[in-house]
C-alpha cells in the first residue's frame, strides 16, 4: 500500500524571498512501471520513457505526482500515442527531452524545483527541456498520426515472421506445468495491470461473487488484484513489475522463461526464499497467461486490462506483440474481453435514491399496519419483542 506523503509539493508564487516554480522529492528510475510503486502524491517523477503510453500515463495520474521530467521525448512521431494528453489534461506539467543526464544528477528523494522548463536542484541547473502544451502536443500528434502506416507494415511483417516460426505455439500451446490450482472446467479471470483495469474490476464485482473465477495475474496484475481486495491464486511473469508484497502473497508462482529456459525473473523468487515453476514460451508473459488457462481446461477466460486494440499493441514497441495477435487466434472460442464494460452499462439508480425507497416503504407499512384491525394485535408483539430484546442485551452487560 502506498504511503501518504510526508510533504506535498507546492508551488511558490516568486516571492521576493524565495524563487518560484513547483517544489518537491525527486524520484528517478528507468522504468517506469517500477517507479509509480514507490511514487507519493506531491513527487516530482523523473523518468526515461519515449513514447509514453496511456497506461504509464494514467498510473501517474494515479499517483497524484506533481510533474513528471521526461528524459526521452515523450512523442517521438513513431505513433499517435495518448499518454502525454493525458497529463496534461490532468493538469500536470510534463517536460520532455531533458536529456539522459537527469537521471545521474539527481538523486532519488532529493528535494527539486520545476520552474518552467528548467528542473533545479537548490540554485543549480541539472536539466532542461521542452514544456509540453495542448499546442505543442496537437503538433506532435499530427505528425505521428503520418507515421502509423508504416507501424502496420512492420506489425504485420512480425506477426508473420512470428506464425512461421513459432507455429507450434498455435497448434500444440504451451506445456502443463505442475499446479496445485485446478482450472479444468472453471472460469478464469486473467488480469493485467492495463487501460482502465481498475475500473472494468469494479464493473466485474457482481460476476466475480457469483462465478468465483481462478484468478491469474500477469506481473502487476498481482498488486491490482490485492488493491481490489482480491487475492491472485496464479502469478505468471518474468516478475519486473510486481511488489514483494504480492509475490509473497500464497499464490503459486509461474516465471515466464525465455524459449532457451533462461528465466531472468527466477532469481527474484528465490531471493524471497519463495518456490516458482519456470515456464519456456515465446510471446508475452499475457499471451502465455491465456495458453495456460487454455492448456489447463479452463472453460472461460475472461481478461481484463490485456492489449487488445491496434493502438495498446503499438503501445508495447517490440516485435513480441505479434504473438498477441495469435494467441488471441488460439484461444478466441473461450475468450471474453472484460475491456470497457464499466462503460457498456451503469446503473441510473443512485445510492440514495434507493435509500429513499426503502424507506419510503417502510413508512407505508407502517401506516398500513397502524391503520389496519390487526394494528394493536401487532403493536403489542412487536412491543413484547423489543423488550425481550433489550432485556437480553442488558442482561450481557451485568
Amino acid at each position: 500500500m502506498r504511503r501518504p506523503s510526508v510533504r506535498f509539493a507546492h508551488l511558490r508564487r516568486g516571492r521576493a524571498d524565495e524563487p518560484p516554480g513547483i517544489v518537491g522529492v525527486a524520484r528517478v528510475d528507468l522504468r517506469t512501471k517500477v517507479l509509480v510503486r514507490r511514487l507519493n502524491p506531491g513527487d516530482i517523477a523523473i523518468i526515461d520513457h519515449a513514447d509514453l503510453d496511456r497506461v504509464s500515463a494514467d498510473e501517474l495520474i494515479a499517483c497524484k505526482v506533481a510533474a513528471v521530467v521526461n528524459a526521452a521525448k515523450s512523442i517521438t512521431g513513431r505513433y499517435p500515442n495518448l499518454g502525454p494528453q493525458l497529463l496534461i489534461d490532468a493538469g500536470i506539467p510534463l517536460v520532455d527531452d531533458a536529456g539522459s543526464d537527469v537521471l545521474a544528477r539527481v538523486a532519488d528523494g532529493a528535494e527539486v524545483r520545476l520552474d518552467g522548463e528548467v528542473l533545479y536542484a537548490g540554485d543549480q541547473v541539472v536539466a532542461k527541456g521542452v514544456l509540453q502544451s495542448r499546442g505543442t502536443l496537437d503538433a506532435a500528434m499530427a505528425e505521428a498520426t503520418a507515421g502509423v502506416t508504416g507501424q502496420i507494415d512492420s506489425f504485420a511483417e512480425n506477426t508473420l515472421e512470428f506464425l512461421r516460426g513459432e507455429h507450434d505455439l498455435l497448434t500444440n500451446g504451451v506445456p502443463v506445468p505442475q499446479l496445485a490450482t485446478a482450472m479444468k472446467g472453471k472460469h478464469v479471470l486473467v488480469v493485467v495491470r492495463g487501460y482502465r483495469y481498475r475500473e472494468d474490476l469494479r464493473t466485474l464485482r457482481p460476476y466475480i461473487r457469483e462465478y468465483r473465477p481462478v484468478m491469474m495475474a500477469v506481473d502487476g496484475g498481482a498488486d491490482a488484484l490485492l488493491d481490489a481486495g482480491y487475492r491472485p491464486q496464479v502469478i505468471i511473469g518474468d516478475m519486473d513489475s510486481i511488489s514483494d508484497e504480492a509475490l509473497c502473497s500464497g499464490a503459486e508462482l509461474v516465471v515466464h522463461a525465455y524459449p532457451d529456459g533462461r528465466a531472468p525473473g527466477l532469481a527474484r523468487v528465490t531471493s524471497l526464499g519463495l518456490q516458482a515453476v519456470p515456464l519456456p514460451a515465446p510471446g508475452t508473459s499475457e499471451d502465455v497467461a491465456l495458453l495456460l488457462a487454455d492448456a489447463c481446461g479452463a472453460s472461460l477466460i475472461a481478461v481484463v486490462g490485456t492489449h487488445w486494440t491496434l493502438e495498446e499493441f503499438l503501445d508495447k514497441g517490440r516485435p513480441g506483440m505479434a504473438s498477441t495477435f495469435l494467441t488471441h487466434l488460439r484461444v478466441g472460442g473461450k475468450l471474453v474481453n472484460a475491456k470497457g464494460v464499466h462503460q457498456l452499462y451503469q446503473s441510473r439508480i443512485s445510492g440514495w435514491a434507493l435509500i429513499v425507497l426503502v424507506l419510503a416503504a417502510a413508512f407505508t407499512i407502517a401506516i398500513a399496519v397502524a391503520f389496519s384491525p390487526a394494528g394493536p394485535i401487532l403493536g403489542d408483539y412487536f412491543g413484547a419483542t423489543w423488550h425481550n430484546f433489550l432485556y437480553w442485551f442488558t442482561g450481557l452487560f451485568k
